[in-house]
């Protein structure tokens, strides 16, 4: 009797040994299935030796032209329903500062100087601008790139602008989409540097990947533009 006892206090004290040992292993496998994450999770984000996370890859997208499609016609729809009516001239543009909000500085994107048009937008699309900056920002970071600003080319057009750009810009339309500020225009072969510069058709790339996915989300139409050097899009 007295050595089933024992037998049994041994074994019992073992059980208890080895399910101590696998506790954490098991405990951490229900915890990520209790809450939808796969146990293998952290092999899509391996770590370094010196503890930090391997960057993230750049996929862009298979053809610009595909991808951001988004013609004058599509994007005046847009324009014009979220639009303000169009501006005359800079005092006009002035007068109308509850309307249009400044967009001329921001940590997230250079305005460069302006020669056809004015930094301001409804909030609608200056909200718009300033999430891809941001998410432009974001995806450098967990890419490993140095941080870039965007470059922003072209703002809202006054019905002045238009009028100057039509003379020598075969592309400007007399019922451009910038006339209402819910239209701008990103650079893709120009940035900003913060750090320290980076090969332009990189930055291309992860600008690519930001606006195809406020596209999908449905906030903004793209076009991507060849002999401008830019994306032009409009707020939705």
């Amino acid at each position: 009797m007295k050595l089933k006892k024992k037998t049994f206090t041994l074994a019992f004290f073992a059980t208890v040994a080895v399910l101590a040992v696998l506790r954490p292993y098991v405990e951490g496998r229900g915890g990520a299935e209790a809450d939808g994450r796969d146990s293998t999770a952290t092999a899509e984000a391996p770590c370094l030796p010196d503890g930090g996370i391997v960057p993230h890859r750049i996929y862009s997208v298979p053809d610009y032209h595909r991808a951001f499609p988004d013609s004058q016609a599509v994007q005046i729809v847009a324009a014009e329903q979220w639009g303000v009516e169009p501006v005359r001239n800079r005092a006009d543009a002035e007068a109308r500062k509850r309307e249009l909000v400044y967009v001329g500085e921001s940590p997230y994107y250079h305005v460069d100087p302006l020669a056809s048009s004015i930094p301001y937008l409804v909030p609608r699309a200056a909200l718009l601008l300033s999430d891809i900056g941001q998410a432009f920002y974001d995806s450098l970071y967990v890419k490993g790139i140095p941080l870039q600003q965007l470059r922003v080319t072209s703002v809202l057009r006054t019905v002045e602008d238009v009028e100057k750009l039509r003379r020598y810009n075969g592309n400007a339309t007399e019922r451009s989409c910038h006339l209402f500020g819910t239209t701008f225009d990103i650079s893709y072969n120009r940035y900003h540097a913060v750090a320290r510069p980076v090969r332009d058709d990189t930055l291309k790339w992860v600008l690519c990947e930001v606006l195809r996915d406020k596209r999908a989300e449905g906030r903004c139409y793209v076009k991507y533009e060849v002999k401008q050097g830019c994306f032009h899009m409009t707020v939705r």
